[in-house]
């Protein structure tokens, strides 16, 4: 966030609390996608950066995501 002129924090427009607009409120399928593809990601710059056992445990979450959603898809 950015500071207005007299030292006080401006708040951006739409800011939550909650954190409901920055995580999604589709439900837990919509966070296990995301988690998913996020924790993709981090594994990617994490190995590119020699953190192997932080790799490892994002691969590890990204396949936890991906096999919860495959759970929840075949039972519908």
């Amino acid at each position: 966030m950015g500071k207005t002129r007299g030292g006080g924090k401006r708040k951006s427009s739409g800011d939550d609390p909650s954190g409901a607009n920055f995580y999604g409120t589709g439900g837990p399928e919509e966070a296990a996608a995301f988690i998913a593809e996020t924790s993709g990601a981090l594994s990617k710059i994490a190995e590119r950066h020699g953190l192997e056992i932080l790799r490892h445990l994002l691969d590890m979450t990204q396949l936890e995501a991906a096999e919860w959603l495959r759970n929840k898809r075949s039972l519908s």
